[in-house]
């Protein structure tokens, strides 16, 4: 008896080709049988009127250490994710110094809700491996964290003998079991890289074949200096290239995406292996210590704290000519809305202009005090931006190795995770993807949607057996009905489930019936 069979949908294969009726039976973790089945099963589903998708692959998230505090990830479960890649933007929770690093460094992080038993990469997974999980995870270790874990909180690039300890550290990190190498040049300590360095870095994970992910430099005004240097780093590694989140940013001239992918396609003509994804959505997201200049960042909470508190270093920070987000330097507080406090929960929702108002403060003081009054956790305030263009957003999609990411967080609205955000669409980004550049606007096909969410992804990562309904492959299938799926997020209502998912199943164990979430977590830690 077979374990699981799928009956009467409409199978999306995930190449990109046409659908075709067929039943899919499961057995054993794996889709052994596509076609008209007469045989007998344990469970079957009725997939009538339904599209039967391979489950959603999300190759950029930050769900490290939401994950370990909750592995069910409820909020990708209700939209059809069963695989996620974590570790991205130079960020992860291992390798680490010490548990205060840990706590430093990981996105999400929640006091008290995990036992941190972990300090190397491998035991960061082996951790994971026994934590239930409601989705495959295939973690990238963090540039990020391997510069704190060799330098702590100096303000500096690495010394040659500190390269050979991060080169030892990230060589140890990928025999741990990550799935690839990121940077997150925007951020501190990323942005202290130099660009030779970042190539030895890079050359580390192209002897492994596994892929350098980027998070560029800049993506506003300099734009091309930030692909530019993307490009380089992987040309002189030998490495396979996935530029994160390709949309330049408020600031960047009109034409900035067009030359975007023309240096990407230059670049491939030469012998670069390079993709890049989009977040579905013009809202840009980021922590809102990101905003303060290199110089303000440096030497923990304690010291960040005291420069905020001195007017004549406040002022300084004010006048930083280059902020990460260019809609602070021009004033457009009425574009950034808070996204997650935990000092200001019922601010939540509005945009600084709003909330300047509200306390009688110029919005940059009143963004500067929110920092001070988070303390411990203010690497945790979060704001989110109308710094992307639909425009940029609808030409990217329109290059058939674009991939569609969520940037974000797995969460759950219970527990420990209720309170956190990690983005506007966290809870519906695959659901408005489908919804709104597929059905609406008719960007692409249903089939090539469905492509850009689980084949094109899995190749990319290297993971052969997932991303497609086909027999022998890794039974992690989505069923929904096309015609429904809705994202119901909003900047007031960030936290609700999307809609016109019917089933989900992950490794053949279903996580998802009749729009239900069941008690079965049956995902797995990948290593490659």
């Amino acid at each position: 008896m077979l374990d699981v069979i799928i009956t009467g949908g409409r199978v999306i294969d995930g190449s990109g080709g046409p659908a075709f009726e067929a039943d899919v039976a499961v057995q054993d973790g794996r889709i052994v049988e596509i076609g008209r089945i007469e045989a007998e099963a344990e469970v079957e589903l009725d997939a009538t009127g339904l599209a039967v998708a391979p489950g959603f692959v999300d190759l950029h998230t930050h769900s490290d250490f939401t994950l370990a505090a909750n592995g069910r990830a409820e909020s990708q479960v209700h939209q059809g994710v069963t695989t996620e890649v974590v570790g991205q933007c130079g960020v992860s929770c291992a390798p680490a110094r010490c548990r205060a690093d840990i706590a430093l460094m990981a996105p999400g992080y929640t006091e008290g809700a995990v036992d941190l038993d972990w300090l190397s990469f491998g035991d960061y997974l082996d951790h994971l491996d026994k934590t239930p999980l409601g989705v495959n995870v295939a973690a990238f270790v963090g540039h990020g964290t391997i510069h704190r874990a060799v330098l702590g909180d100096a303000l500096r690039p690495a010394d040659e003998d500190e390269m050979v300890e991060m080169a030892a550290l990230l060589e140890a990190s990928l025999e741990g079991g990550a799935f690839g190498f990121s940077t997150g040049l925007e951020y501190w300590p990323g942005s202290l890289a130099t660009p030779d360095q970042l190539a030895e870095l890079a050359k580390v994970a192209a002897r492994h074949d596994l892929l350098y992910a980027t998070h560029v430099r800049n993506r506003d005004l300099f734009y091309d200096l930030g692909f530019g240097e993307a490009l380089a780093t992987a040309r002189a590694a030998g490495a396979r290239l996935q530029i994160s989140h390709i949309q330049p940013k408020f600031g960047a001239p009109d034409y900035a995406m067009a030359h975007a992918i023309e240096m990407c396609a230059q670049a491939r003509s030469h012998g670069v292996d390079v993709a890049f994804d989009v977040i579905p959505h013009d809202w840009s997201h980021t922590r809102v210590q990101a905003i303060l200049p290199q110089w303000a960042q440096e030497g923990g909470v304690a010291q960040v704290t005291a420069r905020l508190a001195d007017e004549a270093l406040r002022d300084r920070i004010k006048r930083n000519p280059r902020p990460m987000w260019r809609l602070v330097s021009a004033g457009q507080w009425d574009k950034i809305v808070l996204l997650h406090s935990e000092a200001n929960a019922g601010l939540v929702g509005l945009t600084f202009a709003e909330i300047g108002a509200k306390r009688g403060r110029d919005p940059y003081d009143a963004a500067l005090d929110m920092l001070l009054e988070e303390g411990e956790n203010m690497s945790h305030l979060m704001w989110t931006s109308q710094s992307f263009s639909e425009a940029d957003i609808r030409l990217a999609l329109s290059q058939p190795d674009c991939a569609v990411i969520s940037d974000t967080l797995a969460l759950a609205p219970y527990g420990c995770l209720q309170h956190h955000i990690g983005s506007l669409s966290g809870y519906g980004w695959a659901a408005r993807f489908l919804q709104h550049y597929v059905r609406e606007d008719q960007v692409m096909t249903l089939e090539e949607g469905i492509r850009r969410l689980t084949a094109l992804p899995a190749e990319r990562l290297g993971i052969g057996d997932r991303g497609r309904i086909e027999t022998s492959a890794r039974a992690d299938i989505t069923v929904f009905d096309a015609a429904a799926i809705e994202s119901h997020c909003d900047v007031r209502n960030p936290r609700r489930y999307a809609s016109g998912i019917a089933h989900v199943l992950v490794n053949g164990g279903i996580a998802l019936r009749h729009g239900k979430r069941t008690e079965v977590d049956s995902g797995q830690v990948l290593r490659p």
